[in-house]
């Protein structure tokens, strides 16, 4: 018989993802965190838009955390073609997203 840690998400009663890495887990609930602020904010706005609507964005906002972090930074929309990038491999573009992300976080 074998035995699995399951990590799993919950908000509000409601079991979201299940995962079996911890680190994952964590953040995916960062993540949920982030879009549920985005909701509330976007509520606020005065902007005519129901709460699923709100929800629907604010989640997307969260999932895309880097690109509008780069337009608030920059003003520009960021290169969406990584091919253009001077050769850079894979995994040193894994990495460098990664390092981005922590300085951000």
């Amino acid at each position: 018989m074998a035995v699995e840690t399951k990590f799993v998400v919950v908000r509000k009663g409601e079991e979201k993802m299940t995962f079996a890495i911890k680190k994952e887990a964590d953040a995916y609930d960062k993540l949920l965190d982030m879009a549920e602020a985005f909701t509330d904010w976007l509520l606020q706005s005065g902007m005519e838009m129901d709460e699923t609507q709100a929800e629907n964005l604010g989640l997307y906002l969260a999932e895309q955390k880097e690109t509008v972090q780069h337009i608030l930074r920059t003003s520009k929309m960021p290169d969406l073609n990584p091919e253009s990038a001077p050769d850079k491999t894979e995994s040193d573009a894994a990495g460098s997203q990664k390092i981005r992300a922590v300085k951000a976080a």
